[in-house]
């Protein structure tokens, strides 16, 4: 039985796109040649592991169980070269960086060109998707690294955090609240905020806040994004909490929008990033670590006090 590692890389890619010509493109193949490669595997193993017509491509019950095999076994090949690769100089092989949309567009900008300064070497393949499917990904080896807003469940991955960022109150200049100068739990009790649709971890940390102050979530209307709900509360339909982090981006575009800080205390999340405890790159990842938190927290000071 020859069963290739490239063979398993294809069927997690068909699998992962459910669509052969995406598949192929993805990995630099021809079709042809992608669906040569499993029909070859699929012959080898004796099973059926895709379910091919016109219109569709189905994963099969037990070819669902050997792509999620397959997933940990190119995780395990991936920790392989990690380890191998430990004692070169640091940061020079490439390296799979996850971010949710809410802190990549903030943060990356002001930091990425030092890094690239300082780490030449350095090939960043950037990720930016929900919290949960950055979570998938690294526990498959899809991902060396995530920088993500914390607290979450991240079972039996490792994570550190790297500062904590307020969250503000950003209302239509016309707002009631914006005749104060600060917000404190009574005066946001029984609000009406605008939140993130689902998916977004933000808006969990967001429902908890509000369940905290007595605020409420204003069911009919969701964002997909934090610009679209930053210019929807400039157009009046009414208030939410934004990370401070975005307010460069977000707020400055806004001439009919009004930003409060909360009294203390301040509610928060906890950026950080989170990594699989078996990954050989746990020093490079420390280093990284060590060059984002100073940058990052300064990028909060910043914000905080000119917003």
């Amino acid at each position: 039985m020859n069963i290739t590692l490239k063979q398993l890389r294809y069927l997690i890619a068909v699998a992962d796109t459910l669509h052969f010509g995406k598949a192929a493109e993805n990995c630099c193949i021809s079709q042809p040649a992608l669906s040569l490669q499993i029909q070859s595997l699929e012959e080898n193993l004796g099973i059926s592991l895709i379910e091919r017509n016109k219109q569709r491509v189905l994963i099969t019950p037990l070819g669902n169980e050997i792509i999620q095999r397959a997933r940990f076994i190119l995780g395990d090949v991936n920790e392989l070269i990690e380890t191998a690769q430990s004692n070169c100089e640091p940061l020079t092989n490439p390296l799979s960086l996850g971010v949710i949309p809410t802190i990549g567009p903030y943060i990356l900008p002001k930091i990425l060109p030092k890094l690239r300064q300082t780490y030449p070497d350095l090939s960043l393949i950037l990720q930016e998707e929900k919290t949960y499917l950055l979570l998938q990904r690294l526990r498959e080896g899809q991902l060396d690294l995530a920088l993500l807003a914390l607290p979450i469940d991240i079972g039996d991955l490792m994570s550190q955090e790297i500062a904590e960022e307020p969250f503000v109150v950003a209302m239509p200049s016309k707002h009631p609240l914006s005749k104060r100068k600060v917000i404190t739990e009574s005066t946001l009790a029984e609000q009406q905020v605008l939140l993130l649709a689902d998916g977004h971890c933000l808006r969990q940390h967001a429902l908890s806040v509000c369940a905290q102050m007595g605020a409420k979530e204003q069911n009919q209307v969701q964002a997909s994004s934090l610009g679209t709900l930053t210019q929807m509360v400039a157009n009046g339909f009414g208030i939410t909490l934004l990370p401070v982090t975005s307010l460069t981006r977000e707020a400055y575009q806004q001439n009919d929008l009004e930003i409060r800080h909360f009294k203390a205390p301040i509610p928060n999340r906890r950026l950080g990033f989170v990594w699989r405890r078996t990954s050989g790159r746990q020093k490079e990842f420390q280093i990284l670590i060590n060059f984002f938190k100073p940058l990052v927290e300064q990028i909060i000071e910043e914000n905080n006090r000119d917003y």
